[in-house]
């Protein structure tokens, strides 16, 4: 029997700090398969870690729960969790002490891996593969770096010590949303250059980190040299480049579906469709309970083959 059985492609969220009933009907949902957490989820350790086996509890232990945790501007845990810098600071200490900074990632990784498991989350969407042009404020301090060598050897040691605290990894956003200047929560924003271009800076981290990489989410962006759909709705990305150019085996998870970048492609089954037909294997729909709720039940779905055996993989181990 497949250990991930009965669970679906659906990523929601969930309203407060306890489940409610429209949380709980959610949840009993065959075609969730997890649960992402925000900073209104959380008032304390306690607190969280019971939310997490109340969820589990009430669907199934094997569902997975998602968090954005990457630190700075991006930590939705914080009394009682370390406070972590931006990646941008361990991409300032590589410029000072390449191995310093080498430890100092690996040390962060542990770090966000230890104290997020000891509450139950399963994984912390991390790292940021970004790079940092200096254009794009909503990535901004969130990149290690703009030399996609020291961006790949950082959120390589970060991936380690993420393993070595029983987590996976993804890295985000494929193949890069540094160098367009628009924010995907609001608008669509485009990136005018040529693929090569593309893969040899912004996507050659995903190449080099190779196995490392246990998750990938796309970017919504579109790069019309390459592709008139944003790179989560496009199967040349996902899966002529990504999948088959690179050879990347693992999970591939969209952005948040309700984001302004994505509303182009439809309603919001509509976009769920384009993202699994391109190749994700997992939708989010976050902060819009009404569109979680329009999706559920309007999409129709069947697991394409590997599709248990990746999720089983990010599986906190």
């Amino acid at each position: 029997m497949n250990k991930a059985a009965g669970l679906g492609p659906v990523v929601v969220d969930v309203a407060g700090t306890r489940l409610g009933d429209d949380d709980r009907r959610r949840l009993a949902h065959p075609l969730v398969g997890g649960v992402i957490l925000f900073a209104r989820n959380f008032t304390s350790r306690r607190q969280v870690s019971a939310l997490c086996k109340e969820i589990r509890q009430l669907r199934d232990p094997r569902l997975l729960i998602f968090v954005d945790h990457e630190g700075g501007r991006v930590q939705r845990f914080r009394k009682g969790f370390t406070a972590l810098k931006p990646m941008r600071c361990l991409g300032e200490q590589w410029d000072q002490d390449p191995l310093a900074a080498c430890r100092a990632a690996t040390e962060v990784g542990q770090t966000i891996g230890r104290e997020l498991r000891a509450v139950g989350v399963d994984l912390s969407f991390t790292p940021v593969l970004d790079l940092d042009y200096g254009a794009s404020g909503v990535i901004g301090d969130r990149a290690f770096h703009h030399d996609p060598r020291v961006v790949a050897l950082l959120a390589r040691c970060l991936n380690h010590g993420l393993l070595l605290s029983g987590m996976a990894n993804c890295g985000k956003h494929f193949p890069g949303h540094g160098y367009a200047r628009a924010d995907s929560h609001h608008e669509l924003p485009t990136d005018e250059r040529d693929l090569e271009e593309i893969m040899a800076r912004d996507a050659a981290p995903y190449g080099w980190l190779g196995g490392a990489l246990a998750a990938v989410m796309p970017a919504h962006v579109v790069y019309p040299r390459v592709d008139d759909a944003p790179a989560g709705f496009s199967r040349i990305w996902l899966q002529q480049i990504l999948r088959d150019r690179l050879g990347f085996r693992g999970v591939i998870c969209s952005d948040d579906l309700t984001m302004e970048a994505a509303a182009a492609t439809g309603d919001i089954v509509a976009r769920a469709r384009a993202a699994l037909a391109a190749g994700c294997d997992l939708v989010l729909v976050c902060n819009q309970p009404q569109l979680a709720d329009e999706l559920l039940a309007g999409l129709r779905w069947r697991a394409p083959r590997g599709f248990a055996a990746r999720l089983e993989a990010l599986r906190a181990r």
